[in-house]
């Protein structure tokens, strides 16, 4: 499991209401551009799905995602079904009105083969799991950022 981790000056109801957002994804994340919830799902509930859009210089893909924890203000869950791997959002109360935000990712399987052969391609980067691990910490910087301006 890779994961980061920052405090930030704001109440875990304003980071909720960032990181549970799915369509906001592309303010804070290196390579998703945001979502679009699909089915009946109107927002982030135990179960809803969302199709992921992402890029990476000029290339452009979609993923298929199912909302796996959903603790409001709490966790936030998901897992990407093309890659078997599942991204959070842990909050915790740090006093003073701040919060410790946990970012993480983690292998929930074996990513189907046309998903580990791009992987593997690298033109995706060279070393793509150093960039999801340096990923996380980027996007925890950006949240922090938009969560105390």
């Amino acid at each position: 499991m890779d994961r980061a981790e920052r405090t930030v000056q704001a109440p875990p109801e304003r980071v909720w209401a960032l990181v549970s957002d799915i369509t906001r994804a592309g303010e804070w994340s290196p390579e998703a551009t945001g979502g679009r919830w699909r089915g009946d799902a109107t927002g982030p509930a135990l179960g809803a799905k969302f199709t992921g859009g992402n890029r990476h210089g000029r290339i452009r893909w979609s993923t298929h995602c199912r909302v796996t924890e959903c603790e409001p203000h709490h966790r936030f869950t998901f897992v990407v079904s093309e890659s078997k791997t599942a991204w959070g959002w842990v909050l915790e109360p740090a006093g003073d009105g701040a919060t410790t935000v946990t970012a993480w990712r983690e292998k929930t399987g074996t990513a189907a083969l046309p998903v580990r052969l791009l992987q593997r391609s690298g033109v995706l980067g060279k070393d793509r799991e150093g960039m999801m691990r340096e990923g996380l910490e980027r996007s925890l910087d950006r949240v922090k950022a938009i969560v105390e301006d």
